[in-house]
């Protein structure tokens, strides 16, 4: 019998924090290929951190961080990134005095000038509006304009695991959707995705499985069809 393949991302038992301040306690979750996983909870649950410790910025002091099926745990944020992971922060995510199209460009910054230029195109035509607004400042772009670029510019080294962080904060009902939708074609087409966000009832719509999690430990974790069905948790989340 053959082996179940390993989960592009495998998180076993993580604690981290500030210093003394322990804010994850034995948190453990598994992101497959193609696949979207949702992390939500309240205020103050461990989200942030959890997305810091994936991305290097906060050191692990117990458990295991399983990228690619290689321990990443301790490694710089630099090298986790070249090894696969992109990245969309909640804020201050485009150069908004740059085009779209310099945007793009910084997102391949550790491309060769012709592969750069290759993604560019790629991007342009799998989403159009940049390609239509390429030599647009990006500061002039609405809420989720911006977002979609930021989203872009991460994919541009064709990351296998793409984190965005609070995805639709700030953005206009109509547009959370849209951003949702973009998530879940990304993940379909070969780049998985861990998202963090506060609308959990509507994300979960579009991702396939959950973890909630309160006061730094995981308090549940489940289908989407699952989470979504549950009572206790929708009452609270």
């Amino acid at each position: 019998m053959s082996r179940p393949p390993e989960p592009l991302l495998r998180v076993e038992q993580l604690d981290a924090g500030y210093g003394p301040l322990q804010i994850l306690f034995g948190v453990s979750l598994e992101v497959g290929a193609d696949e979207q996983v949702l992390v939500f909870g309240p205020n103050g649950a461990g989200k942030s951190t959890l997305m810091k410790a994936l991305l290097g910025l906060v050191r692990p002091t117990a458990g295991r961080l399983r990228f690619r099926e290689r321990d990443i745990a301790g490694l710089a944020t630099e090298a986790i990134v070249r090894r696969g992971v992109g990245y969309v922060p909640q804020i201050n995510n485009v150069f908004g005095s740059m085009t779209v199209y310099e945007n793009l460009e910084m997102g391949g910054a550790t491309l060769s000038p012709r592969a750069a230029a290759r993604r560019v195109r790629a991007l342009e035509e799998r989403f159009p509006l940049l390609g239509e607004r390429r030599r647009q400042p990006a500061n002039t772009l609405s809420g989720g304009q911006r977002q979609l670029l930021a989203m872009a510019r991460a994919l541009m080294p064709e990351p296998a695991l793409l984190l965005l962080d609070e995805p639709t904060a700030g953005l206009a009902p109509l547009l959370v959707t849209s951003i949702f939708e973009t998530a879940r074609t990304i993940s379909r087409s070969g780049t998985a995705v861990l998202m963090v966000e506060q609308n959990a009832r509507q994300a979960l719509e579009f991702v396939d499985r959950g973890v909630v999690l309160e006061n730094g430990t995981v308090r549940a974790t489940g289908t989407a069809l699952d989470l979504r069905s549950r009572d206790d948790i929708a009452a609270l989340y």
